[in-house]
């Protein structure tokens, strides 16, 4: 057996040391070859058959290093597709993954010096959500395949419709309202002249004719029974006058259950409006109801019991940005750090009275208010919505909770 033959201990020894990962600086992109010292890559890169790729390389070097580094992004991309797609995770922890492939193109034949530079790339180009934390870097792949596209466009339609469809419902339930609340108020006046007023008079007249009618055979039964003498009545203002003389009283009855009547159905009507406002109310509060309830721009309160040593407890700040609905990033008002907290450490606050609040849960969830009155002991507050389809609409008793106060 030779000196360099494939089963000496020599030879055996260096496929062991060649398995493992080298050393970025040794690897030669264009030959493919790694080298495991300095020496060594010195030796290679004196060889006749690096000089020859290093002519290649030397005839278009610009196109060779681009080409370098589309492959280089077009795999990270793929590894973070197949094995990270809805995850944030460590930048280098999906590196690490993509150099255990040992023939992966190399970092030090691309544009990008350093994995920071190529990370900030890939947020500044929008193919990635990049986040500094004091972990390091953080990744979040951004999926633009056409038929995630397509259904991400098929949602928003759907919401966009469904959206459209409630605003719609609200705009006919504040008409109903709006024309309940009008026929009350011509109700309620005196004089009114509408088609029903007409048909409910029209059916009083015929009925005072029949009544007439029968006032005048009554007058003469009653006559003859009484032994009196009664002429005969052969003209109209007789009989009015003996049908009033019979029936006055009991027409005056009438009367006054008609007013009766009449109150009974502006009550009524009252009572109908009330019960639509709160079945509208009550579908509103199902479907806008949510376990979380952080917006943008609203002044909250830290009282999470792990930033007492910094200074933050039950210190206020405004909410500049929503992460995945439950967290959210604080300005502090005071200090103008950015802090990064859960829904579940965090706490409305109320403005003084007449000041602006957003109203963060319940049925008229994300609307703008003015603060018109506080009930201490119910733990509930007054306010009046500004804007939109409920403009000007007074909610007597709406929980501490379910508003903020606006930056």
């Amino acid at each position: 057996m030779g000196k360099n033959d494939f089963l000496t201990p020599k030879a055996i020894a260096n496929r062991i040391k060649a398995k493992g990962l080298q050393k970025l600086r040794w690897y030669c992109q264009m030959c493919q070859k790694q080298c495991r010292d300095e020496n060594g890559f010195k030796c290679h890169c004196m060889s006749e058959s690096h000089q020859r790729q290093m002519q290649v390389f030397g005839q278009n070097p610009t196109r060779v290093v681009e080409g370098y580094s589309e492959e280089f992004e077009q795999t990270f991309l793929d590894l973070m597709r197949r094995s990270h797609r809805y995850s944030r995770i460590a930048a280098t922890v999906v590196y690490n993954e993509y150099i255990n492939d040992r023939h992966h193109v190399h970092m030090n034949s691309t544009e990008w010096a350093t994995l920071t530079e190529f990370i900030k790339y890939l947020g500044k180009t929008g193919k990635c959500k990049v986040d500094e934390t004091p972990k390091g870097w953080f990744i979040t792949y951004i999926d633009r395949d056409s038929e995630t596209l397509f259904k991400e466009r098929l949602k928003n339609k759907r919401v966009k419709s469904d959206l459209a469809e409630e605003e719609k419902q609200e705009r006919e339930i504040q008409r109903q309202i709006e024309r309940a609340s009008e026929k009350l108020n011509n109700g309620d006046g005196e004089g009114s002249g509408s088609g029903k007023d007409d048909v409910v008079d029209g059916v009083d007249d015929e009925k005072k004719r029949k009544d007439e009618d029968y006032g005048l055979k009554s007058g003469v039964k009653v006559g003859f029974a009484l032994g009196g003498t009664v002429k005969p009545v052969t003209t109209g203002k007789d009989r009015g006058e003996s049908s009033r003389l019979v029936f006055g009283e009991e027409e005056n009855e009438k009367r006054g259950e008609k007013r009766k009547k009449g109150g009974g159905d502006d009550s009524g009507k009252r009572s109908a409006l009330d019960e639509l406002i709160k079945e509208d109310e009550k579908k509103k509060e199902r479907t806008n109801r949510k376990d979380y309830w952080l917006f943008e721009g609203i002044v909250v309160k830290v009282m999470s019991k792990a930033l007492v040593e910094k200074g933050y407890y039950k210190q206020k700040g405004v909410v500049k940005k929503v992460i995945d609905k439950y967290v959210g990033e604080i300005e502090m008002v005071d200090t103008k750090h950015v802090l990064r907290v859960d829904q579940e450490e965090l706490e409305t606050v109320l403005p003084q009275i007449g000041g602006l609040v957003k109203i963060v849960n319940g049925a008229y969830r994300g609307s703008n208010a003015k603060l018109l009155g506080v009930d201490m002991d119910k733990f509930c507050a007054k306010v009046q919505i500004e804007k939109g389809v409920y403009d000007g609409r007074v909610i007597k008793s709406i929980e501490y909770e379910d508003i903020c106060k606006l930056a």
